[in-house]
This record gives structure tokens, C-alpha cells and sequence, in this order.
């Protein structure tokens, strides 16, 4: 039972955020804002981390999994991948090195 009162928390967070998305009419994806969502009231601490952590735990030891529809949703793209492969590529490993870096200096910081 614990664990499907945790889903249900994050799966009402995840409903708020497709609600707020649906009825403002923005472009943040509702998956998006229902994430923002839980991380400001796990800051506020109004939902305790021991409240969902088995689940989270779940999710993100299976992340991989949650990939797989992405990756087979890509696949009829593939004539467009095709012919723009190389800035694909390129802002795709500048990116991973900006985010290492900015990961790094953040890291360092906190243990001075």
C-alpha cells in the first residue's frame, strides 16, 4: 500500500502539471512542470523525500527503460537525422562538456 500511496503522489504531480500546461496553454511539457512541481515542495518540505523515496528509487534504477519508447519514437525521423547529423552530434557533445563543466565548478564550490 506504500508504495501505490508514493506513486499516486507522483502521478498527481505529474496530472497537475499536464492540468496547468492544458488550461494556460504553454509550451513547457506538463511531465516538466509536474517534476517542478515536486522538487519545490520537497524545498519546501511540505512532501518529506522519505514520502516517495522507494519509488523514486525504482524509477531511477530503471531509467534505461523509460528511454526505450524515445528512442523507437526517433526511428521515423530517420531521413531528417540523416541529412543533419553533424550539428546533432556537435551540440550533442557540447552540451554533455558544458553541463560537466558547470557540474564540476557547482561540485567544487560546495566543498570549499
Amino acid at each position: 500500500m506504500k508504495l501505490i500511496s508514493q506513486l499516486g503522489i507522483i502521478l498527481l504531480l505529474y496530472f497537475i502539471g499536464e492540468l496547468i500546461v492544458f488550461v494556460l496553454q504553454i509550451k513547457i511539457p506538463g511531465s516538466i512542470l509536474g517534476m517542478l512541481l515536486l522538487l519545490t515542495l520537497l524545498q519546501l518540505n511540505i512532501i518529506k523525500v522519505e514520502t516517495i523515496k522507494e519509488v523514486s528509487a525504482f524509477f531511477i534504477n530503471n531509467m534505461m527503460l523509460l528511454f526505450i519508447p524515445l528512442g523507437v519514437g526517433i526511428i521515423p525521423q530517420w531521413n531528417l537525422i540523416s541529412k543533419e547529423w553533424i550539428p546533432i552530434v556537435s551540440s550533442t557533445v557540447i552540451s554533455t562538456f558544458i553541463v560537466l563543466l558547470v557540474v564540476s565548478v557547482l561540485i567544487k564550490k560546495k566543498k570549499q
